[in-house]
């Protein structure tokens, strides 16, 4: 691999590439170009080929990409080889909608545990069975799970002293869905999702759309 920096839109351009990849490998495809990438799921072929050229050498000039070799190859850049356990820290309406989402597990995040402060909470489970703890317990837990990620699901004030807990109790990467900017420190990453900034995304559309 190349050792200059990766930009994170490329790394979110290799999540995209391997959902096609494992899409094509479930039809039984064993090759595919980039060209057949682009049109097939509305891609650029040219930025395919940069892409994958950040990483080595794939493929056969005239054949293409061998398909499952490719979605082998992207999985381990991605660190998606071996399962990664992941705690909630909020067991509200979103932080439990989150727990029961079986599409973690299949691409490789298995969610362990569920932090709360609140006393009716503590000590029972989602319906899929992930146990809600006592939000002070999350050093321990986390030591003793093997947490490796953090998903920060609380409201908005409460979200920087959470994140200053999640990374406390040495959880270095965290995907935030409170509606705040937190600040990470050293060694560690924060990516925020803000579905506000999405649904106001769509909203200027919809104000705009004549003027297209």
């Amino acid at each position: 691999m190349k050792k200059e920096k990766i930009s994170e839109f490329t790394t979110h351009r290799l999540s995209v590439y391997l959902r096609c990849l494992s899409a094509l490998e479930e039809e039984g495809s064993e090759t595919a170009s980039s060209q057949t990438l682009a049109e097939r799921f509305d891609l650029n072929a040219a930025q395919i080929r940069k892409d994958l050229a950040c990483f080595g050498r794939f493929g056969v000039r005239g054949v293409g990409y061998p398909v499952p070799e490719l979605r082998r190859k992207i999985t381990g850049i991605l660190g998606l080889g071996a399962m990664h356990r992941v705690c909630i820290v909020g067991a509200g309406n979103l932080g439990m909608a989150l727990a029961e989402y079986a599409g973690f597990l299949q691409h490789g995040f298995s969610v362990v545990a569920i932090f709360d402060n609140s006393p009716r909470k503590i000590g029972r489970k989602s319906r899929s069975g992930v146990p809600i703890y006592a939000a002070g317990s999350l050093a321990e837990i986390a030591g003793s799970k093997g947490i490796e990620m953090a998903m920060i699901a609380v409201p908005a004030e409460a979200a920087p002293a959470v994140c200053e807990a999640v990374f406390d109790a040495g959880i270095r990467a965290v995907l935030n869905f409170a509606p705040v900017r937190l600040r990470a420190r050293p060694g560690t990453k924060i990516q925020s999702i803000d579905l506000s900034i999405s649904l106001e995304g769509l909203s200027y559309f919809l104000a705009n759309r004549g003027s297209e």
